[in-house]
């Protein structure tokens, strides 16, 4: 098959939705198909047209304020001018998906939402309703629909109304890449250090919780906090971590190589993510495979990780407070047991799962 992947960013950039595409795309050519990666950059500073690991890139300049929306009507143009069997677009909430929507002409038209219903910010949150009628043209011009959550999957029928061609898919993670992190955070440096390590991976927005994170360590004076990301909000938590007096510590690290990432996930203690908006949570999945017991903020697509034992979550709205009686509780009575492999799916299956899908919709129109 000849698939185009339509998403907001790319690779080098990361994020959930970033991964998602680079994993399913680099399986699909693996599985020999023919797979064109259709996304922006608002910089200008990356190749327009790139190749990372057979699959083929091509980059339009958006516009994108407070890096979304990612407004880049050139996609249209561009899928109207070439031809595909299947054309799968990414992410409700960005332009790069209508565009698709309105550009796919003849092909079967796929669609991962990764949506959580309001905005990262109040600004974004009062755009979202007079988008709701772009959004609603992508959702009926799809010929199926791939929820990544249950939760993502209940907000998508209630808000949409769609029926008969909505299908859950979970992200994936590369299994293998944990197979020997449960014993290497064993025989870590966490039966030298005096101090308990708390991590949080992910982009730097206000939405993300790290805040809370950074408030409550004057009340835990025997941890740490390693931060793996960047984005927008990097300044602000700085200086917060400075008027708390906490500064000395909180590590900051980012653009790590994928070893020192999984390294990271296996020296902490507990990994934090406390997003108010979710419709999975990759890093989550991750930390969970590596043997890391996590915190998360109940009410979104995360909620789906809590077990009461390696992963435990804390109501909204969150606080300070609530995040300081979570690690005490978690250190008091989580268990060494890591949580369940079986429960979560390897990127190999996921793209098995999705080339169905495609299948699907090629043979019947869309998905049974």
């Amino acid at each position: 098959m000849k698939i185009a992947q339509i998403c907001p960013r790319y690779s080098p950039d990361i994020g959930g939705v970033e991964t998602h595409v680079k994993e399913i795309s680099e399986r699909l050519v693996k599985a020999g198909h023919d797979v064109e990666v259709i996304t922006t950059d608002p910089t200008g500073k990356l190749n327009r047209r790139d190749m990372i690991n057979g699959v083929k890139i091509i980059r339009f300049r958006s516009f994108a304020p407070g890096n979304a929306y990612y407004f880049a009507p050139q996609i249209y143009f561009y899928l109207k001018k070439h031809n595909f069997d299947v054309i799968h677009a990414h992410s409700y909430h960005a332009f790069p998906a209508f565009f698709a929507s309105l550009g796919a002409h003849g092909e079967k038209f796929v669609f991962t939402p990764h949506y959580h219903r309001s905005g990262h910010t109040a600004f974004r949150n009062l755009l979202h309703k007079p988008y709701r009628l772009f959004g609603g043209m992508i959702f009926s011009r799809a010929d199926s629909v791939i929820c990544v959550s249950e939760y993502e999957k209940k907000l998508v029928e209630a808000d949409f109304r769609i029926e008969g061609k909505i299908v859950k898919i979970p992200n994936g993670i590369n299994l293998k890449e944990f197979e020997n992190l449960k014993q290497l955070g064993k025989d870590s440096k966490k039966k030298a250090r005096k101090e308990k390590l708390l991590l949080y991976v992910g982009r730097l927005e206000e939405y993300k919780g790290v805040q809370y994170i950074i408030q409550s360590l004057p009340e835990l004076q025997d941890f740490t906090l390693r931060v793996v990301g960047k984005g927008p909000y990097e300044a602000e938590l700085r200086n917060m971590a400075k008027v708390f007096g906490v500064e000395g510590r909180v590590e900051w690290l980012k653009e790590l190589s994928r070893k020192e990432l999984l390294e990271c996930y296996a020296d902490a203690d507990a990994f934090l993510m406390l997003s108010s908006h979710e419709a999975y949570g990759i890093t989550v999945a991750e930390a969970l495979a590596a043997g890391t017991p996590c915190i998360v903020a109940k009410g979104s697509a995360l909620e789906e990780f809590v077990d009461g034992r390696n992963c435990v979550g804390i109501e909204m709205p969150i606080s300070a407070k609530k995040v300081v009686k979570a690690i005490r509780d978690l250190k008091n009575g989580i268990t060494e047991k890591g949580y369940g492999s079986k429960s979560l799916m390897d990127w190999i299956e996921v793209a098995e799962k999705t080339i169905k899908i495609y299948e699907f919709a090629i043979q019947s129109g869309s998905y049974p």
